[in-house]
C-alpha cells in the first residue's frame, strides 16, 4: 500500500488543505523539516541524559570498586610491614624490614585517595576510625623497632617487646572489623546505586519510545503535507516539463498562491512565448536559408568537424561548378590543387578551431579542373558548451583582382625600370652637357679679361654668356647629384663632424648670400660641441642652399635665424625667417623636382626647383630628416630644419 493511499484517513477538510497550498514554500519546508528535527532532537536529548546517568553510574561503581581496593591495600600494608618487623625482632635481619618500609611509603598516597573518594557519612566515620588505628598501627610499628634497637637480651626486655606486639595485634585485629564494616557499607551503596540506575534508564527508555512514536506519527503527517502540498504539483509541473520540451499544449494546474503556482503560471507563459519565438526562428531560418541559397558571388557552405561538406549554395554551385549532390558529404580538400591538397586544408581548419576563424588566399579548383584565385575564411561553429560542430566556409572568386594585381606589378616594376632609366639618361646627359659648357665658360671668361677693349654691347653679351653659363652649369650639377642619388652611385662619406664648427664656417659663406639683402642673419649655437655623423661637404651643401632660400623669398621681412639644438639621439639644424611663409596648399610639392610653386612667374626670382628635392635626398641618404612648418601667430614666416644622427660617445 502507498503512503499516500495509508494517510488518506487522516485527510484534513478542503478548507485547511487549501489555506496549507496557499502557504509559502518556506513556511511548508519549516514545518516539514522542523517536525521530524524536534522529535528527533527529543529522543538525542533522552537518550543523552540517560547515557550520562548510566556514565555517572558506571563512575560511582568503579568509584566504590576503587574504594574497596584501597581499603584492602591499606590492611595488606599494615600486614606485611607487622610480619616484617617481626621477622627482623625474631632475626635482627634488615631485609625483613622492607614491607614496612614500602608500607610507611604506600600508605599516605593510599589515605589520601581514601579520603577525597568516600562522601558517605557513614563510611566516612568508619574511614575516620581506620585513619585513627592506621597511625596507632603505623606507630606501634616504630615503637617496636625502638624498643628493639634499645633493648638488651634480658628477659624483662623480651617482656616488653612481647607485650607490645600484642598490643599490635589487637590494633590490626580492630583494624580489620572496620575495614570489613566499610565493605559491607559500600557494597550496600553499590546496590542501591545500580537500583537507581536501572529505574533512570528504564524511565528514559520509556520517554525516548514515546518521542519516536510522536516523531513517527508526526513525519508522517509532515510527509503528507509536503505530497499533497508541493510533491503533487512538482510532479505535475514536471510533466508539463515534458510537454513543453515535446512542443504539446500544458494541462492546466491549480491556481494556488504559494511559489509552485506562481511557478506554473510563469511556465504557460513560458510555453507560449517559446513557441512564439520557435515560429520566429523557424520563419528566419527559412529566411536565411533563401538568402544563403540565392547569394551567387559568394560560395557558402558548410563542414563538419572532420571537414566534409554539410551544405551547398549556389554561389558555390556557380563558382567551382559542382552540384550540391555531388559534394555533399565529400571533404573539401578535393577544391585544392595537387600541392597543397595534403597540408593546406587540414592546417586551415586547425587554425581555426584554435583561434574562431581563419582566412586564406591561394590557387583552388572548379569541376573541369581549372584554376582560380580564392579568398576564403572558414568560421569555427561551437555549441554552448564549448564543444566544436562543424566549419562555416565562404569563398570569393579574386581571379580578376589577382589579374589587376599581377598587372599592377608588372607596371610598377616598368615604372621603376624607367625610373632607373631616366636617372642613368639624366646622369649621362649631364656628363655630356658639363663638357661642353665648362667650354663655353672658358671661352666666355677669356674674352671677360679683354672686356676692356671691347665695345659696351659686346661687354653685356659676354656678361650674359658667364651668367647664363654658370646658372646652366649649376643646373647640370644638381641634375647630376639628383641623378646620382637615385641611381645609388652618390658618394656620401660618413664621418664624425663637429656641427657646431661646420655651422660656423657656413656662417661665413653666408655672409655673401645676404650681403646684397637688407636681412640681419643671426645664428645661435650651443656652447659645447655637438659631433654628428655625415658628409661634411654635403651638410654644407644643405645649409648654404636652405641659407640662399631664405634670403631669396624673404623679400618682406628683416630676419633669417639659424639654430642648433639637440633633441634625444639627433642633431637639429632650423632656419627661420619672417617672411611671409608658404601656402599650406602647396607645403606638400616643396620637395618636388623642377616644382618652383608658381614663383618661376614672379620676374627676378631665379632658380631650377631642385635645390630643396637635392637637399631632402642628401639628408636621407645620411640617416636624417628634413622638414618644413610655418610659423604660427603672432609670429610669420617659414622654418626650414633637418636632423642627423648624433656619433656614439667614445667610453673611456
Amino acid at each position: 500500500m502507498s503512503l499516500t493511499a495509508w494517510m488518506r484517513p487522516l485527510r484534513l477538510p478542503f478548507a485547511m488543505t487549501r489555506a496549507w497550498a496557499n502557504q509559502p514554500l518556506a513556511i511548508k519546508g519549516l514545518v516539514v523539516v522542523a517536525l521530524p528535527l524536534a522529535v528527533l532532537i527529543g529522543a538525542l536529548s533522552s537518550l543523552y541524559l540517560a547515557s550520562q546517568a548510566e556514565a555517572q553510574a558506571e563512575d560511582d561503581v568503579r568509584l566504590a570498586f576503587a574504594i574497596q581496593r584501597d581499603i584492602y591495600q591499606v590492611h595488606a600494608l599494615l600486614a606485611e610491614a607487622a610480619s616484617g618487623v617481626r621477622g627482623y625482632l625474631l632475626t635482627e635481619q634488615e631485609r625483613f624490614l622492607t614491607p614496612y618500609y614500602k608500607a610507611e611509603a604506600e600508605l599516605p598516597n593510599t589515605l589520601t585517595r581514601l579520603d577525597e573518594s568516600i562522601v558517605d557519612a557513614e563510611v566516612r566515620a568508619r574511614f575516620n576510625k581506620v585513619m585513627a588505628l592506621t597511625g596507632r598501627k603505623r606507630d606501634g610499628l616504630s615503637g617496636l623497632l625502638e624498643i628493639a634497637d634499645a633493648a638488651g637480651s634480658s628477659a624483662e626486655d623480651q617482656r616488653a617487646i612481647i607485650a607490645a606486639l600484642e598490643a599490635n595485634k589487637l590494633v590490626l585485629d580492630d583494624l580489620r572489623t572496620e575495614i570489613d564494616q566499610i565493605q559491607v557499607l559500600e557494597t550496600a551503596l553499590l546496590e542501591s546505586r545500580r537500583a537507581r540506575v536501572d529505574e533512570v534508564r528504564q524511565g528514559y527508555l520509556a520517554l525516548t519510545a514515546i518521542s519516536a512514536a510522536v516523531g513517527l506519527l508526526g513525519s508522517l503527517a509532515a510527509v503528507y503535507l509536503f505530497s499533497t502540498g508541493i510533491v503533487r504539483r512538482v510532479q505535475m509541473l514536471e510533466a508539463n516539463a515534458e510537454r513543453l520540451a515535446q512542443g504539446e499544449p500544458l494541462e492546466p494546474l491549480p491556481e494556488d498562491r504559494d511559489e509552485v503556482g506562481r511557478l506554473a503560471i510563469r511556465l504557460e507563459r513560458a510555453s507560449a512565448l517559446l513557441r512564439a519565438r520557435e515560429q520566429a526562428l523557424r520563419d528566419g531560418e527559412e529566411r536565411f536559408r533563401l538568402v544563403v541559397e540565392g547569394v551567387q558571388d559568394y560560395g557558402i557552405f558548410a563542414l563538419d568537424p572532420q571537414g566534409h561538406v554539410a551544405s551547398w549554395n549556389a554561389g558555390a554551385e556557380r563558382i567551382k561548378g559542382w552540384r550540391a549532390e555531388e559534394v555533399m558529404g565529400e571533404h573539401f580538400s578535393q577544391f585544392y590543387p595537387e600541392e597543397t591538397r595534403s597540408f593546406l586544408p587540414q592546417a586551415i581548419l586547425e587554425r581555426a578551431s584554435l583561434v574562431g576563424a581563419a582566412e586564406d588566399e591561394g590557387w583552388r579548383l572548379r569541376k573541369d579542373g581549372a584554376r582560380f584565385w580564392a579568398n576564403v575564411v572558414v568560421t569555427a561553429l561551437f555549441n554552448e558548451a564549448g564543444e566544436l560542430r562543424g566549419f562555416a566556409k565562404v569563398t570569393r572568386d579574386m581571379t580578376e583582382r589577382k589579374r589587376s594585381e599581377e598587372a599592377l606589378r608588372v607596371a610598377r616594376e616598368e615604372a621603376i625600370a624607367a625610373s632607373l632609366a631616366k636617372s642613368e639618361f639624366l646622369s649621362r646627359t649631364s656628363h655630356e652637357l658639363r663638357t661642353p659648357m665648362s667650354a663655353i665658360l672658358g671661352f666666355a671668361q677669356v674674352l671677360e679679361l679683354d672686356q676692356g677693349d671691347l665695345a659696351e654691347r659686346h661687354r653685356i653679351a659676354i656678361d650674359q654668356i658667364l651668367k647664363s653659363g654658370r646658372h646652366l652649369l649649376s643646373l647640370i650639377d644638381d641634375l647630376l647629384d639628383i641623378s646620382s642619388i637615385e641611381a645609388g652611385g652618390a658618394e656620401i662619406n660618413g664621418e664624425e663632424i663637429n656641427l657646431v664648427e661646420l655651422v660656423r664656417e657656413a656662417d661665413q659663406l653666408a655672409a655673401a648670400i645676404f650681403a646684397p639683402t637688407a636681412l640681419a642673419f643671426e645664428v645661435d649655437l650651443p656652447d659645447e660641441a655637438v659631433n654628428v655623423i655625415g658628409d661634411r661637404r654635403r651638410i654644407n651643401q644643405v645649409l648654404l642652399n636652405i641659407l640662399s632660400n631664405a634670403a631669396k623669398y624673404n623679400r618682406e621681412g628683416k630676419i633669417v635665424r639659424l639654430t642648433c639644438t639637440v633633441a634625444g639621439p639627433t642633431a637639429r639644424i632650423e632656419v627661420m625667417d619672417d617672411g611671409p611663409g608658404i601656402a599650406q596648399a602647396d607645403v606638400p610639392r616643396l620637395f618636388t623636382p623642377f616644382d618652383r610653386l608658381g614663383l618661376q612667374r614672379v620676374k627676378g626670382l631665379e632658380g631650377t626647383g631642385l635645390g630643396l628635392a637635392l637637399s631632402k635626398r642628401l639628408i636621407e641618404s645620411m640617416g636624417g630628416e628634413i622638414g618644413f612648418r610655418n610659423r604660427t601667430v603672432p609670429d610669420r614666416g617659414a622654418v626650414f630644419w633637418f636632423t642627423l644622427p648624433l656619433a656614439p660617445r667614445s667610453h673611456v
